[in-house]
């Protein structure tokens, strides 16, 4: 009887494996059926600003029904083209990561149409303790020396002159795939021609900082600027009422104090002198004179 039951598992087991068997090779042979294209992906990792040569490319079978737009089929194609964004090894080589032909390698060629890059020097405070990096959004704030007519002289402020600007690049490095802090001296932005004169004016005026955002962040910032004045809860200068030159200031009130004096009764004007021996006698305020 055990053998029995025996026998029977060992024959379900092998009914068992060759359906799983028939199972792979059919769907082995399913997947040689489609249809498949060959597309050019990058062999290595490539940073945005290299030129493309042909140890950076492979050709790779790519489903036909999943070929990305702008994938390119032959590797010539790519000769000397300049990519604008990192590529990572196995991605495809799209028409959208690269620069228009004829571009040369470099900084340059990741630059937006229509941009300009402009470098300012920073310190660790500056550039956000290093995390300002390639690809990063950050404001513009400086803090200067405002004029202000009168007497009262220069009143420091601190304002946001540029907001949402790309982080082109660290010190001389470009790469954006990066995420650990790097302290350096000098950051490069990428501006419109406008923007860029309003740098550069700002950082002739004043000490520039940089404001990390968030890259979702699109809003713009309502703000006006904060003097010391504001900061420090004093009033501004120039809204006290100021004086006319030349006019004589008007006087405080006076406040007169009435002095009560308590009135004395003239003292009574001695008779003219007698032989008699007389006492003048003073009682209640009243002068008397008693001869004897």
């Amino acid at each position: 009887m055990k053998n029995v039951k025996a026998i029977g598992l060992l024959v379900l087991a092998v009914i068992t494996g060759l359906a799983a068997a028939v199972y792979a090779a059919s769907w082995v042979a399913q997947r040689g059926n489609i249809a498949s294209s060959k597309v050019v992906v990058a062999a290595v990792d490539i940073e945005l600003g290299s030129r493309i040569n042909p140890q950076m490319l492979q050709m790779v079978d790519w489903p036909s029904g999943s070929v990305p737009e702008g994938a390119f089929r032959d590797a010539k194609d790519l000769q000397e083209r300049v990519v604008k964004v990192s590529v990572q090894r196995g991605d495809a080589i799209l028409e959208r990561k690269l620069s228009p032909p004829g571009s040369k390698g470099g900084l340059s060629a990741v630059i937006a149409e229509g941009k300009r890059a402009m470098t300012v020097r920073v310190n660790d405070v500056v550039g956000v303790a290093g995390f300002a990096l390639p690809g990063n959004y950050v404001d513009v704030m400086v803090n200067a020396q405002q004029d202000r007519a009168g007497k009262d002289g220069p009143n420091q402020i601190s304002m946001t002159v540029l907001e949402h600007v790309l982080v082109l690049a660290v010190a001389q490095e470009a790469s954006r795939d990066e995420t650990k802090p790097k302290v350096v001296s000098a950051v490069t932005l990428e501006l419109t021609p406008e923007a860029a004169e309003k740098l550069d004016l700002a950082r002739s005026v004043g000490s520039l900082s940089l404001v990390l955002r968030n890259q979702m962040d699109k809003e713009a910032a309502a703000t006006k600027g904060i003097t010391r004045a504001e900061l420090l809860g004093m009033q501004r200068q120039e809204s006290k009422p100021t004086a006319t030159m030349g006019a004589a200031p008007t006087p405080a009130p006076l406040v007169k104090r009435v002095a009560v004096l308590k009135a004395t009764p003239a003292r009574t004007p001695a008779p003219a002198a007698v032989k008699a021996d007389c006492v003048e006698v003073i009682r209640n305020g009243t002068a008397s004179l008693s001869c004897f």
